[in-house]
């Protein structure tokens, strides 16, 4: 299904963050698709070719691994307005190294390569753009990597509320508890010690 709804999200994210007109959203239309995906669907399976990007305009979407213990590592959430996808396997054609599912029922809409490079042809100021989007991409990776490598449970609590404001009271605590790389009780441990110096998120 072609998404044509000039007022949606991701109609807006085109024009600010990518630069593009009304008339250049128009001629891109059939390069995006809207999708619904359940609470639980799995859009991107490890090991699969995953050859979309995904933003999110409602809903949320998470990214993640399983290790051999089966225990779950999630790498990013995906909240309104934030696309999400295997970057190694859509740009190299590798198999995809994570999963990517919803976490609550959330509209999509998915694209890819096809679409990066209308967007070329389209807008001038495109790949200009795009690359102030990746190197803030791999600036905040830099800064998680830094923080799981060093930094204390309280710390990383407070940079993921930080980052996403929005997420903490839409997720159980043991996926934010994942995606700080700690156990849950330290996680619950740090709330209790941030609730009796009365801070607030």
């Amino acid at each position: 299904m072609i998404y044509s709804d000039m007022d949606s999200n991701f109609q807006k994210y085109l024009k600010t963050e990518w630069g593009l007109s009304a008339v250049d959203i128009v001629n891109l239309e059939p390069f995006f698709h809207s999708e619904e995906a359940k609470k639980g669907d799995i859009l991107v399976r490890k090991g699969s070719r995953g050859r979309s990007f995904y933003f999110v305009e409602e809903g949320m979407l998470r990214m993640y691994d399983i290790s051999e213990d089966g225990r779950e590592h999630i790498l990013h959430f995906a909240p309104e307005n934030w696309i999400l996808g295997d970057r190694g396997s859509v740009y190299f054609d590798e198999p995809a190294f994570f999963y990517i599912d919803a976490i609550e029922d959330t509209l999509i809409v998915r694209f890819d390569l096809a679409m990066m490079d209308q967007l070329t042809n389209l807008c001038p100021d495109f790949r200009e753009n795009n690359d102030l989007l990746l190197h803030n991409h791999i600036r905040h990776l830099n800064r998680r990597i830094n923080l799981l490598q060093g930094a204390t449970a309280r710390t990383r609590y407070l940079n993921f509320i930080e980052l996403y404001p929005d997420v903490l009271l839409r997720v159980p605590q043991w996926m934010v508890a994942s995606y700080l790389g700690i156990a849950p009780e330290s996680l619950s441990r740090v709330r209790r010690e941030l609730a009796k110096e009365n801070f607030k998120p």
